[in-house]
């Protein structure tokens, strides 16, 4: 399983950036998809991840200003984040939960990272 993540960049305190992510190669189930941060020094982190059946989950300091979803068909998963912090600064790596043909429990997979900056 292969995940590619786009967008991200540079922008200002206040303003919007959307994230995608999208898994190829040999995929049986995904349980869930999401995104993790890491600023630096600090340990990587759960933003929001969303369930095959759509339950998202989203980190305290991000409720009410990032929105996840999901596209299960093309495989793919979008944050979209508004009011974006200097505090929201960090590389966002995409993750997937993806259970093997034959398995009961799935294994995490992970894109190459993203960086978002918000200056202030």
């Amino acid at each position: 399983v292969q995940l590619e993540e786009s967008g991200g960049g540079l922008v200002q305190s206040g303003e919007s950036l959307n994230v995608s992510c999208v898994a190829s190669g040999t995929i049986y189930k995904i349980h869930w998809m999401g995104w993790y941060r890491q600023a630096p020094g600090k340990q990587r982190e759960l933003v929001a991840n969303m369930t095959i059946n759509g339950e998202a989950f989203y980190e305290e300091s991000v409720k009410g200003r990032f929105t996840i979803s999901r596209d299960v068909d093309k495989k793919a998963v979008y944050l979209q984040m508004n009011d974006l912090k200097p505090e929201d600064t960090a590389i966002y790596y995409c993750c997937a939960d993806h259970i093997p043909d034959g398995h009961k429990y799935g294994f995490y997979y992970w894109g190459q990272g993203i960086q978002v900056t918000v200056s202030s």
